[in-house]
């Protein structure tokens, strides 16, 4: 390991970074229908939501463990993944941004881009609004 890859690892990433990494990664190993889905104020959880489709379960469980791998190497740590026994839909928590791959017919049937693309905010959801409706 070079001196510059023991620096780079040790300072703070940022999250444009982190995009940065899943995107090209998603991109090198022909994922499809990329999308990212910014949550900032619509969530906690992570500030971005990217989901892609793999032909394959094959293709699906590569596209993760290539994506997580790559996040790794990259200074920001080890990634929490889940759905790789099957590969029809595997989630990849990064920290600041979580990662959906499906195979096309289970990205369908959850449409995950419907539901976080929605324009609402936690506000919408207050006892005073949720009454008036």
């Amino acid at each position: 390991m070079s001196e510059d890859d023991t620096s780079s690892s040790s300072q703070p990433q940022s999250t444009s970074r982190l995009l940065e990494i899943i995107m090209t990664s998603l991109d090198d190993d022909k994922a499809e229908e990329i999308i990212s889905i910014d949550l900032k104020g619509k969530t906690s959880i992570a500030d971005s939501m990217i989901i892609a489709s793999g032909r394959s379960t094959r293709q699906v469980a590569a596209i993760a463990e290539h994506v997580s791998t790559n996040i790794k190497k990259a200074g920001f740590g080890p990634c929490k993944i889940e759905g790789l026994e099957k590969s029809d839909w595997v989630l990849i928590d990064a920290g600041d941004a979580i990662i959906h791959v499906f195979r096309p017919e289970v990205r369908s049937f959850y449409n995950l881009e419907k539901m976080w693309n929605m324009d609402i905010s936690p506000d919408d959801f207050t006892p005073d609004k949720l009454l008036s409706r």
